[in-house]
């Protein structure tokens, strides 16, 4: 194959506009969450892994091929998902350590706005610390631009602003298509867009997140578990879910809590090596048909006991979906006063307990599954069980 070239554009800096949050009715506007990046040690195994275990699409690539020699980056799109895999191709990446402390982890939750250097602006008034001051990358496509702060840990969120960029996803990128073979297509999963995202905060730390959501984002409160809610015989935890003014953005987070064991949140901080994102939640408007199809790819699933769809017509009454189906797939149900929801959570994706991913099919319900916390809890506790970190 005849080598390509390929210009390596690199990021313009733009200069801080403290004026910048005034020239707009709402600075802190959040259209949806523009991607989720994963820090991955090898990002051609893992992107693999997210091609054929749930079914995304392969869209961009940026390597050694296209000029960026120390790290490989990789585009992966359903519907309105797009996941973004990372990763060192040399020890002296930065990317490097990152990966060898927290292992494969997300690292940004990125939000489209529709101005960048405003959201920069107004964040920065607010008290955030900044990851990444505003930056435009441009093509003959168009440009880009970005900034980010700090969350949680060495989380960060991203603002993306991608103007009428008309390009392969960003300037820099070219198709996957380009260097590798293309995915035979294949039955579609059915994952819509990104419901919500969780983190896990070390204990005390909760209401220090909750604060910097409210201060920092203009995000509320939208539901507060306590621990009395989120327990089990062994352990518990606390959790409380952020929203912004849209009510399109929910980011729960949670905290460990005092009891007999080690709690979930105790062992994905101790080995994540501190606080970061504990789990994505994935919508779907077809759960059966999205959890079988996922199955069918190899995504390990969460079990509750059968005994636990005894109580379910009795508890959350009459719903669309057929109950045999939902408990031979082991698919949690739920009510509340707006309608039902759907959940299934799977196993940790990676080898260390910590990233797993919730599927959620939506019936009116806004809620987060707060009657099958127990069941799910105590499915937790058996695989903390069987790793011995209970």
């Amino acid at each position: 194959m005849k080598k390509k070239e390929h210009k390596v554009i690199p990021g313009e800096a733009l200069p801080f506009d403290p004026e910048a949050a005034k020239r707009v009715d709402d600075p802190l506007a959040i259209d949806a969450v523009a991607y989720v990046e994963i820090f991955a040690a090898n990002a051609k195994q893992t992107a693999y892994f997210y091609t054929r275990a749930f079914g995304f699409r392969p869209l961009a690539y940026r390597g050694p091929e296209t000029g960026y020699r120390n790290a490989a980056t990789y585009v992966l799109e359903q519907n309105d998902i797009t996941l973004v895999i990372s990763g060192p191709l040399t020890l002296s990446h930065w990317m490097a350590p990152y990966v060898m402390i927290h292992g494969d982890t997300v690292k940004d939750v990125a939000f489209r706005v529709p101005d960048v250097e405003a959201f920069y602006a107004e964040t920065m008034m607010r008290g955030a610390r900044s990851a990444e001051s505003p930056t435009i990358w441009r093509d003959e496509s168009g440009f880009v631009k970005r900034a980010a702060i700090y969350t949680y840990g060495e989380t960060v969120h991203s603002a993306v602003e991608r103007g009428e960029y008309k390009g392969c996803y960003w300037p820099g990128f070219v198709p996957y298509e380009d260097y590798f073979e293309s995915i035979p297509s294949q039955t579609e999963p059915g994952l819509m867009n990104v419901d919500h995202v969780v983190g896990n905060v070390e204990e005390g730390q909760m209401e220090h997140w909750v604060k910097f959501y409210e201060d920092v984002l203009g995000f509320k409160e939208m539901i507060h578990f306590t621990d009395e809610d989120i327990s089990t015989e062994y352990s518990a935890l606390m959790s409380k879910v952020m929203t912004n003014g849209t009510s399109k953005i929910k980011l729960p987070i949670n905290e460990p809590a005092e009891a007999k064991r080690k709690s979930q949140i105790e062992e994905y901080l101790e080995f994540h090596q501190g606080p970061g994102v504990q789990h994505i939640a994935l919508r779907t408007d077809n759960i059966i048909h999205t959890v079988k199809d996922l199955r069918r790819r190899g995504v390990n699933f969460l079990r509750v006991p059968k005994a636990y769809y005894d109580e379910v017509p009795a508890r959350v009454g009459s719903i669309k979906e057929d109950l045999a189906a939902i408990a031979g797939l082991g698919i949690l149900a739920d009510r509340d006063d707006d309608g039902y929801l759907l959940q299934i959570f799977t196993k940790p994706v990676h080898d260390r307990p910590t990233l797993f991913f919730e599927i959620i099919q939506r019936e009116g319900s806004q809620g987060f599954g707060a009657g099958n916390f127990k069941a799910l809890f105590e499915a937790l506790e058996r695989e903390q069980d069987l790793r011995g970190n209970l």
